[in-house]
């Protein structure tokens, strides 16, 4: 990742922006350019979507999981997780517009890329925290871990999840998906 601009952008500009058909973040006012995900990287993130997709169908909540929404973290920044639940009135509001919520999401998931781990575990956390996302994944394959964070009074609490350990999530109370199946799918 590096920062493509040498003049600090405001928000606007930033969802104004259509330069390219690249994803970029805007971190204090610089465009970062998103590098593609590796192979593994996406087959995680389509195997977390299905599982949060069939479980918003099971429970018919009404929510929807979508890739490549921006989140609003702070006057000068906007950062792309690999994944967003969000309420079906969330997503009203971007349908005409650059997809970029105003408002916290109910869950982000962020997969761990080479280069990505300092700013998945400690700037998006911290961002994330202070915009009131109540829950943060941080899925690393190279760890076989996955970190579930909770939001309370303002900083997130801690569990992670290995192997069998089943992730328990407040969003999706009856969510059966546990670390192994994340990482050991025969796939990746």
């Amino acid at each position: 990742m590096a920062f493509t601009t040498t003049k600090p952008l405001t928000f606007e500009e930033y969802v104004a922006f259509d330069g390219t058909d690249e994803h970029y973040e805007l971190v204090h006012g610089g465009l970062v350019l998103m590098n593609p995900p590796t192979g593994r990287h996406s087959a995680i993130i389509e195997l977390i979507h299905d599982h949060f997709k069939a479980e918003i169908t099971r429970k018919a909540h009404p929510w929807v999981s979508r890739r490549d929404i921006g989140v609003r973290v702070d006057i000068d920044g906007s950062r792309l997780p690999d994944l967003c639940v969000m309420t079906l009135e969330q997503e009203q509001t971007i349908l005409e517009v650059s997809a970029v919520l105003q408002s916290p999401p109910l869950l982000v998931v962020e997969v761990v890329s080479p280069g990505t781990a300092t700013t998945d575990y400690r700037a998006k956390r911290s961002e994330y925290a202070v915009r009131g996302i109540p829950e943060y994944w941080i899925v690393d394959s190279v760890e076989t871990k996955v970190s579930i964070l909770i939001l309370s009074e303002g900083f997130y609490d801690l569990v992670e999840v290995r192997d069998n350990e089943r992730i328990v999530s407040p969003t999706f109370v009856e969510l059966a998906l546990s670390a192994a199946q994340i990482f050991g799918t025969g796939r990746l």
